[in-house]
């Protein structure tokens, strides 16, 4: 087994987000952004921006790695470009601020249509029936009640404050 299948994943995780170059076997070389490696089998997931705006994903197997050179350190925007080359269409990433907007708002509009709401955490609990969970969205209601649930959950999406407005990163 080669050196680099004897690191452990707090090793590996030193190369998460950086722009490497592995040598494998027979000496092939790939060049990329590490998006992961794979804790079981030790293979790396490189990321490549091109030019054309497309982007290439190759695997490098654990057990064909024979050396891994860091050419570039990542920052926050490379981080939050890898992270949206695997994130589902349509899904939002939002900071601890944005969520807190979210749920101040959606308490403020739950209060003023006259339904009682508690904090409890991160979970707005409504008429201790129903619970609102991040990112506080109708899907993230949850309740025995159908009735009570079917009606919170259009007073959800009815929230005028609701609307979120943020950049994507650029891929």
């Amino acid at each position: 087994m080669n050196e680099w299948c004897q690191k452990n994943p707090l090793e590996w995780n030193k190369y998460i987000n950086k722009e490497v170059k592995v040598t494998a076997d027979e000496k092939q070389q790939y060049q990329g952004w590490v998006f992961t490696v794979d804790p079981v089998s030790a293979s790396v997931v490189l990321v490549n921006f091109q030019n054309t705006g497309k982007i290439s994903v190759a695997v490098v197997m654990g057990h064909a790695v024979e050396g891994v050179e860091v050419i570039q350190e990542g920052d926050d925007t490379m981080a939050g470009r890898l992270s949206a080359v695997f994130m589902p269409e349509g899904c939002q990433v939002l900071s601890k601020e944005e969520l807190e907007r979210k749920k101040g708002c959606l308490r403020a509009w739950l209060e003023k249509n006259l339904i009682p709401v508690t904090e409890e955490g991160e979970t707005l609990r409504v008429a201790g029936v129903l619970t609102v969970n991040p990112p506080y969205d109708p899907k993230d209601c949850s309740s025995s009640n159908e009735i009570i649930l079917s009606r919170v959950q259009s007073l959800v999406e009815s929230n005028p404050g609701n609307v979120t407005v943020r950049e994507l990163p650029n891929v």
